[in-house]
């Protein structure tokens, strides 16, 4: 067991002197009577190895790192004390006595001690000493143990390391900013997508790596939180980023956190910064808001559909029986793209599927209104709903208002695969031979249905015109994303 009060003072007073290969201390030499007073007077563990037998002795600092061997191992050959890293030593000690010193900040052994074998750490220099001719009498060591700080820092270490194992897997980008001038000593790749991908940030401060947010303030947000302690949360707040592949421009929103560091004391050292591009997610809901308002009100006017489908088929149906079984079979058509626009597009493979429901619905088998072209396009379950919704939305308007609300109007729809790099949707609904129409006044729930665009679906764009001759509606969007299951 380690010795808590070695008092190596009172040992090397009482210790017979004479009967070791270094004499009786009155006739020791200058060197080793200074070393030795040096030795036992100072707080920092140290050794002295004398003399060709390499005897030992040491303070009260260094006996706490000998465990059990003290104090059998005081004034013994250094060997003795250290047999079980012997072969480490052998040569560091040989070194000394050949006159050349040796320090290390680190260097680790594995000592029996204490009867178990434990890691060990630490920082130590062995100077030889010379007498007045050059020859070397001996060695002299300062040593400090620093396993325990070793065995921190590692744990420290390991600590960070899995921090940034969860940085690294989380969906948002996070940053930390260390000082007060926010410089960057770590980003996540999320963090780099967000901002740009290639930027150098590391060793940067916020102000000098994204130039971009100072004029919008966010280096006095930061200021504040680092002055105050007191963290800054933002829910879909508006930034502008030089974040396009060419470094242009771009507006996103965020959710933002700038949470406060500090150190041992308590004093703020630097800033955690968590960030979420929620710019498609915000947008997505918007359109969602739009949908299910409309969803509302396309079920208010379901009586009216009922009627106008009612009207149209008496109009063209030749008996009452035929009439009949052309009305039923209308209103199932009807309440089958019901259930598609309540399920959110599921079970729809094909543009040409959704566009036969809808012809299906609003069509006249016996006098055909629509002429329809484009290839078999798969899509995906958002952008058909909403597709869904727009060519029911399109199609009820020229019933009650446009080209089909006349016996000689009629309606081409077309769609296909547009784009240079052939990389776009695209869809155009011609009205023809209809009443004449004029733009509406107000915006409508119905325009603004359609309007909204394609759900899902990135960059999507629809422009309608209301020319003398009829409606006009086109409506495009990325491809990819058009076809993608989301």
């Amino acid at each position: 067991m380690t010795v808590t009060n070695p008092d190596c003072g009172k040992l090397f007073r009482d210790r017979d002197w004479s009967m070791t290969p270094l004499g009786p201390r009155e006739d020791w030499s200058v060197e080793l009577k200074t070393l030795t007073n040096v030795m036992l007077g100072s707080l920092q563990p140290m050794l002295i190895v004398w003399g060709p037998s390499q005897t030992t002795f040491y303070n009260d600092g260094y006996a706490q790192m000998c465990g059990n061997r003290h104090p059998a191992a005081f004034g013994r050959p250094f060997r003795d004390l250290w047999h079980d890293i012997w072969d480490q030593v052998d040569s560091i000690i040989s070194a000394a006595y050949a006159g050349h010193g040796t320090a290390m900040d680190d260097i680790e052994f594995t000592m029996h001690r204490k009867g178990y074998a434990e890691e060990t750490h630490f920082a130590f220099s062995y100077t030889p000493v010379r007498d007045p001719w050059g020859t070397v009498l001996g060695m002299f060591c300062a040593c400090t143990e620093i396993t325990a700080q070793v065995a921190m820092a590692r744990k420290e270490r390991t600590q960070r390391e899995r921090f940034m194992q969860v940085f690294e897997l989380s969906p948002g980008g996070i940053a930390m900013l260390v000082g007060p001038d926010h410089v960057f000593d770590y980003a996540n790749e999320e963090y780099y997508t967000l901002i740009g991908v290639g930027r150098d940030i590391i060793g940067k401060s916020v102000a000098e790596a994204v130039v971009e947010v100072v004029r919008q303030g966010f280096i006095g947000i930061l200021d504040t939180v680092y002055r105050t302690g007191e963290p800054f949360i933002a829910r879909s707040l508006p930034v502008e980023l030089n974040r396009g592949p060419e470094g242009e421009k771009q507006r996103r929103l965020l959710d933002l956190v700038y949470q406060p560091m500090r150190d041992d004391i308590g004093q703020v050292t630097g800033i955690l910064v968590q960030a979420r591009d929620v710019t498609q997610l915000r947008a997505d809901e918007e359109r969602q808001a739009v949908l299910s308002h409309e969803l509302g009100h396309r079920l208010k006017n379901q009586l009216a559909m009922v009627q106008a489908i009612a009207s149209q088929t008496l109009r063209s149906s030749q008996d009452i029986s035929t009439a009949r079984r052309r009305l039923s079979e209308r209103i199932t058509v009807l309440s089958e793209a019901h259930d598609l626009i309540l399920e959110g597009g599921r079970g729809v493979s094909s543009v040409r599927q959704l566009v036969a429901q809808m012809t299906a619905l609003h069509d006249d088998l016996h006098n055909p209104r629509f002429r329809v072209s484009g290839p078999d396009l798969k899509i995906g379950s958002r952008p058909s709903l909403s597709l869904s919704l727009i060519l029911h939305e399109l199609a009820t308007n020229a019933l009650k208002h446009g080209s089909l609300s006349a016996s000689s109007g009629r309606v081409d729809l077309s769609w296909r695969v547009a784009g240079e790099k052939r990389d776009r949707f695209e869809m155009v609904w011609v009205e023809k031979g209809g009443p004449s129409v004029s733009a509406p006044e107000t915006r409508g729930s119905g325009t603004r249905l359609i309007s909204a665009g394609l759900n899902g679906a990135a960059d999507s764009l629809v422009e309608i015109e209301f020319d003398c001759s009829g409606v006009r509606c086109r409506i495009v969007g990325d491809l990819e994303s058009f076809q993608k299951e989301h």
